[in-house]
């Protein structure tokens, strides 16, 4: 399991309902990427690749996931 003790987290500028009801993400970790629900910050985090995330965003931004852009 990762150590995310030190991870600075941020909630996207997108996030919609106050900002109630998104994702947090760390980026500033050396060689992981962090991800947290803003509503249970205590609670489980899930952790990436930096490569992987990339690729997970540049999915996102291309439209390949199904969401709208």
């Amino acid at each position: 399991m990762a150590d995310l003790s030190g991870a600075v987290w941020r909630k996207s500028t997108r996030s919609g309902n106050g900002g109630n009801s998104c994702v947090e993400v760390a980026k500033n970790l050396p060689g992981i990427i962090g991800m947290r629900d803003s509503k249970d910050r205590p609670g489980p985090a899930l952790t990436f690749e930096p490569e992987t995330w990339r690729a997970f965003v540049d999915g996102i931004k291309a439209g390949g996931l199904g969401l709208p852009r």
